[in-house]
């Protein structure tokens, strides 16, 4: 893992426009393109400023537009058992392997039995129009782009298109997905592709790889989608099926690079291991993102933002997993069998140990937050800070977790903060945390109502419980300092508690969570 460490600006509702990439680029050297972080088209109008400071630390990502192109300048390649016909001299077939050897704009058409090859000089563009195309390869992969600067990939409109793969390919085999680029690769257009890496992976580019639109089906044994430097989908449908991962991005040799952008679109991922996993950074800025992982929904060694979209996590161990991990914005819903966010994996963590704050950050200053975790709800090796937005968890059932987990400070400033979960673990904001705040042993079960009320019979909070409860924490510019609060289940009176008093049996401030026996958090004075 490694060391880069990016530390996010504490700006709750700040927010501005961002460019996730730019135009790409002419048959030309690369020094004519656009890249992302300075000019070209604008992906979101509302993206706040830790997202954005987190995308402008990493390299640039390169995109082909569609403006960079014409159809009208397209060559005919007419596909057909196991060759092809074609009338462009840079068009070659040789035993079931159609190469194309320069720049330009390629119309695909018919079936193959065999690969497309693009062997183009270093600075070329190619884009290669999937107009109904059926390409599988027994032998390796369908789609092997060898050399050329920038590829598009445009799936003509009205059209559907396949592409396979073998079913195995050795150690050593340059290409080993279903479509492999060793060139930056943007899939574009309105028609449809459906892709199986029966071998290894189904897309992958070992530069920068970028959705911009398309039905998109993709079933791989290893990973759906690979985009070595960077990963990037600003739009279309997708459908990804993966014994691996179903979005990955692992260039663990250059700092600024290895990160996945989600910037639209809707994606529906199914993992065989995690569901986004990044060796730097995840982004999400918009779209619809559902997972159903069976390791962790979304895990960054750096940092992970999530300034908007929709995120969904169905089934994971670890439904959010970064270093320094910030929520801006955006409607997520969390399903975890461990943590629900985990702030983790910093340097020095292992150095720290124990309950050591090692210096990870979970920073919520906005959008809407539903975790449901077997283990701990909010965990943070170091600090949680909540500022905005509204936050809601259903914690453990077991006393080996809590709720809410934090090495170091916990704080509220702003937004709600709703927690229930086990009693043996339970954690409540610090005694100097801005907000005021409650907590309560309470306890009830699933489909209970349970509610807030103050000295006057108001109720403040209500929400039906989605599992069993020990404790109930609330956090909310509604509470008075000093105030005395009752919290009901089913209309019942459970408990009758003071805000800024800790739960009963706490040893007062200090980390709470992990080795100490009882429940944690501060009181105030």
């Amino acid at each position: 893992m490694r060391t880069r460490r990016l530390i996010l600006p504490a700006i709750p509702l700040g927010l501005a426009a961002i460019v996730l990439a730019g135009c790409a680029v002419t048959a030309t050297p690369a020094s004519t393109s656009t890249d992302a972080g300075t000019t070209g088209t604008t992906v979101s109008a509302t993206t706040a400023d830790g997202a954005e400071a987190v995308l402008a630390a990493n390299e640039n990502a390169t995109v082909v537009r569609d403006d960079e192109w014409s159809e009208a300048d397209a060559v005919n390649v007419a596909l057909a058992g196991d060759g092809a016909t074609s009338s462009s001299s840079a068009v070659t077939v040789e035993g079931g392997t159609v190469t194309i050897t320069d720049a330009g704009v390629y119309r695909l058409s018919g079936s193959l039995n065999g690969s497309v090859v693009v062997s183009a000089p270093d600075d070329a563009q190619v884009v290669l129009i999937l107009d109904g195309v059926d390409i599988a390869n027994a032998d390796g992969a369908a789609i092997d782009v060898r050399t050329a600067d920038d590829v598009a990939v445009f799936l003509a409109e009205g059209t559907t298109n396949t592409l396979s793969d073998a079913s195995s390919y050795s150690e050593d085999a340059d290409a080993n997905a279903a479509l492999y680029s060793s060139a930056d690769l943007t899939i574009t257009g309105t028609g449809t592709l459906t892709v199986t890496g029966n071998g290894n992976d189904g897309i992958t580019s070992t530069d920068d790889l970028a959705i911009l639109s398309g039905t998109i089906t993709v079933d791989a044994v290893d990973d759906a989608l690979r985009g070595k430097d960077s990963l990037s989908i600003e739009g279309g449908t997708l459908t990804l099926t993966a014994g691996g991962d179903t979005l990955t991005s692992d260039n663990d040799e250059e700092e600024t690079r290895g990160y996945i952008v989600v910037a639209g679109g809707t994606v529906d991922a199914t993992a065989g291991d995690d569901g986004l996993d990044a060796v730097s950074d995840v982004v999400i800025t918009g779209g619809d993102l559902t997972v159903t992982a069976q390791g962790d929904g979304l895990h960054a060694d750096a940092a992970l933002a999530i300034a908007g979209g929709t995120v969904t996590v169905t089934e994971s161990n670890e439904a959010v997993e970064g270093v320094d991990i910030v929520i801006e914005g955006g409607d997520i819903d969390l399903t975890a069998s461990d943590d629900g966010i985990n702030a983790a994996g910093a340097a020095d963590s292992a150095a720290g140990g124990g309950m050591a704050d090692s210096g990870e950050t979970l920073t919520i200053s906005g959008g809407t937050l539903v975790v449901d975790a077997d283990g701990d709800g909010l965990d943070s090796n170091g600090s949680i800070t909540i500022t905005g937005g509204s936050t809601t968890v259903f914690g453990p059932t077991s006393d080996g977790n809590g709720a809410l987990d934090s090495n170091g400070a916990l704080t509220v400033s702003g937004g709600s903060l709703v927690a229930i979960g086990s009693s043996g673990m339970a954690e409540s904001p610090d005694a100097d945390s801005p907000q005021s705040w409650i907590a309560a042993l309470a306890s009830g079960g699933q489909g209970d109502v349970v509610e807030v009320l103050d000295s006057t019979g108001t109720a403040l909070v209500s929400f039906t419980a989605e599992k069993d409860f020990a404790t109930v924490v609330l956090s909310s510019a509604d509470l008075v300092d000093g105030g005395t609060y009752t919290v009901t289940v089913n209309g019942d009176a459970e408990v009758t508690v003071t805000e800024g008093e800790a739960l009963a049996g706490n040893a007062g401030g200090g980390p709470g969570g992990g080795s100490s026996g009882g429940p944690g958090g501060g009181q105030r004075p």
